[in-house]
């Protein structure tokens, strides 16, 4: 990996050698109190400001059912860290503008629309430490406040008056359900690959981490090498999230996670610390994993002992261990930008994914 200039990964002691890596920045960030996303938001704290009042105003509709819902999603504590990334994106490339705030409310309703979805395909019943609104509301209500949500993004889309961009946001649209398709596929087959496993991941998560990061630097106007740069960052970022999502469902804590552990392992979805705790599982784990993944016959002690199964196999140090070198590789597609207080901000927020117990 060649060395990105500036300050950020090659902030290194003196006699030191080579680009740094996720452990290293670790080490020379680790007296630092505040997150890099809470840092990069104090950074477009301002533009976050304005994305947040096209939010809540674009939630308005005179079917009332339609606000309450979802608002108890958009107002429960999300980070809003894929608009975020279009904000950082923006000014990183020097955008004077005002377009790049639709846009990030646009990701945020895309984003948005896909939870409500996700959780009446999983059936889930807590979403960020709150009871899902599929429970709230039921099933019916959620499908159709997501596709509202899709509908007010596009509206955003076009508001913001770039066909390019546009173009990059509704194909990350369509990506992200081909990805929900897949991910039903892989459900219950323990066959499924490493590969399948990141194709889904890909489409899901990454495809709107790069299109959140790639549209903002469009929107500067910021040369195809910086917008590419972006674009990349997204993807790899986005991979290195969902990776370690993966894995502390199978070692966080409730609280930390704001979901409850063991969700996947319920919804006998097969992510990578599945895939790599079956490769090397023994006769008596494999006849395990048939009985609760492939069969969906679980009983109240499994999930205890899928989690030392998956501990004992190293299976959430080399999911983590993946999403370690997804980081490097975001971090790395930042070179093509000048040294900039953003820049090394995202920079160490794909320290901070990866290192995260939350």
């Amino acid at each position: 990996m060649s060395q990105i200039a500036g300050q950020g990964r090659n902030n290194r002691p003196a006699g030191s050698q080579g680009p740094m890596n996720i452990a290293e920045v670790t080490k020379t960030k680790d007296t630092r109190k505040s997150s890099p996303v809470d840092r990069l938001l104090a950074l477009v704290a301002a533009d976050m400001q304005a994305t947040d009042l096209i939010i809540h105003d674009r939630l308005g509709s005179t079917v009332s059912l339609i606000p309450d819902l979802a608002k108890h999603l958009v107002e429960s504590g999300g980070k809003r860290l894929r608009p975020l990334l279009t904000l950082a994106a923006a000014r990183a490339g020097g955008y004077q503008g005002d377009k790049h705030i639709c846009l990030a409310a646009a990701v945020e309703f895309i984003h948005t629309a896909t939870l409500l979805h996700d959780d009446v395909v999983d059936a889930s019943t807590l979403r960020r430490g709150k009871i899902a609104a599929n429970v709230v509301w039921g099933n019916k209500p959620s499908v159709l406040v997501g596709d509202f949500l899709f509908s007010r993004a596009f509206q955003l889309m076009v508001e913001g008056g770039d066909l390019s961009v546009l173009d990059i946001l509704a194909g990350a649209s369509a990506i992200i359900a081909e990805g929900e398709v897949m991910q039903l596929k892989s459900a219950n087959n323990l066959a499924t690959t490493e590969d399948d496993y990141l194709q889904v991941v890909t489409a899901k998560t990454a495809a709107l981490f790069a299109a959140a990061a790639q549209s903002g630097a469009m929107i500067a106007r910021t040369g195809a090498a910086v917008i590419e740069g972006f674009r990349v960052y997204g993807k790899k970022l986005g991979i290195a999230f969902q990776l370690v999502d993966d894995a502390l469902d199978y070692s966080g804590r409730q609280a930390q996670m704001g979901k409850s552990v063991g969700d996947d392992f319920r919804e006998a979805k097969v992510t990578l610390p599945v895939v790599l705790a079956y490769a090397r599982a023994d006769a008596e784990a494999r006849r395990f994993w048939q009985r609760t993944i492939a069969d969906g016959a679980q009983n109240d002690s499994d999930l205890k002992q899928a989690i030392a199964l998956v501990e004992e196999t190293g299976a959430i140090e080399e999911t983590r261990a993946r999403a370690a070198r997804y980081a490097d590789e975001a971090c790395e597609a930042l070179s093509v930008l000048p040294d900039s207080e953003i820049r090394r901000e995202l920079i160490a927020l794909a320290e901070f994914c990866v290192d995260r117990g939350y």
